[in-house]
């Protein structure tokens, strides 16, 4: 971690937020766990937050530029810990469905082989609420569901070698992007992303343009745009099941804060 005054977002290349810059979503991730505080990322005093619950960043709540530009859009000024860990479980998908801030994203995949290292962010009650509201959890015709992903399904490993007993993740209520047999597809980044979708999704050119400039252009100006687009993708049967559906409904933990919920303890060693 560099020293008290590089430790600002600007310094650490994190704080461009991709609901600002919609060709670099996911943005950028930080290299080690820390605790984001206002414009800084400060070191972890602890891996677990026993008053919070844990959700796993895949796509652009891992960049801390996204998420300082969600909390302070509703005005929440509490620090969060991202903690870095090893996901066995767990891929990076394609949403089928394209944003209103300009970007298809990432999406969460059943992958039981696949190791990932991710982010858990160990939220408080005001911070679950504000991430669920940006991934459309609590409108019927929002994006995304929030699920838990329990262990073993998910191991979700931290540095100490310890487990969690899961965590929450968002699944997407649209499914995500196949790769022409049937298997979800990987997310490439952005700007390849969006090129190879123009070139060969018949029709999108004719919504979004030809370059991934273009398309991003066009997706943040019109939201009526973005539910075409969405429609496109399965009408070009595109789509296909994420495999975490099965997991939608679930709850672990109540509110966090609230005594609704046991604390989540993690599992020790490797075992």
């Amino acid at each position: 971690m560099p020293p008290e005054e590089d430790r600002t977002l600007r310094a650490l290349g994190l704080e461009k937020a991709p609901r600002e810059h919609p060709l670099l979503y996911p943005g950028a991730w930080p290299r080690d766990s820390g605790l984001l505080n206002g414009d800084r990322l400060l070191p972890l005093d602890r891996l677990v937050y026993e008053d919070r619950v844990p959700v796993l960043a895949v796509g652009s709540n891992a960049c801390p530029g996204q998420l300082r530009h969600k909390m302070a859009e509703s005005g929440i000024i509490t620090p969060v810990p991202m903690v870095r860990t090893r996901v066995t479980g767990v891929d990076i998908g394609v949403s089928a469905h394209v944003s209103r801030m300009g970007y298809v994203s990432n999406s969460p995949v059943r992958a039981p082989e696949t190791v990932r290292e991710l982010f858990v962010l160990w939220l408080d009650a005001r911070q679950l609420a504000v991430i669920d509201a940006s991934e459309g959890v609590p409108r019927p015709d929002g994006n995304f569901h929030r699920a838990w992903l329990p262990a073993p399904d998910v191991r979700v490993e931290l540095a100490d070698g310890s487990t969690l007993p899961g965590a929450y993740a968002y699944v997407n209520r649209h499914g995500v992007l196949h790769d022409g047999t049937g298997v979800p597809r990987g997310h490439p980044g952005q700007r390849a992303l969006l090129a190879d979708l123009l070139v060969n999704v018949p029709g999108l050119r004719e919504l979004f343009g030809v370059s991934p400039e273009e398309f991003c252009a066009r997706a943040r100006a019109d939201l009526r745009l973005c539910a075409r687009g969405t429609r496109l993708f399965a009408e070009e049967k595109l789509v296909t099941v994420c495999g975490l559906e099965r997991y939608v409904g679930s709850e672990r933990y109540g509110r966090p804060g609230t005594g609704a919920s046991s604390a989540p303890l993690p599992r020790q060693g490797r075992g």
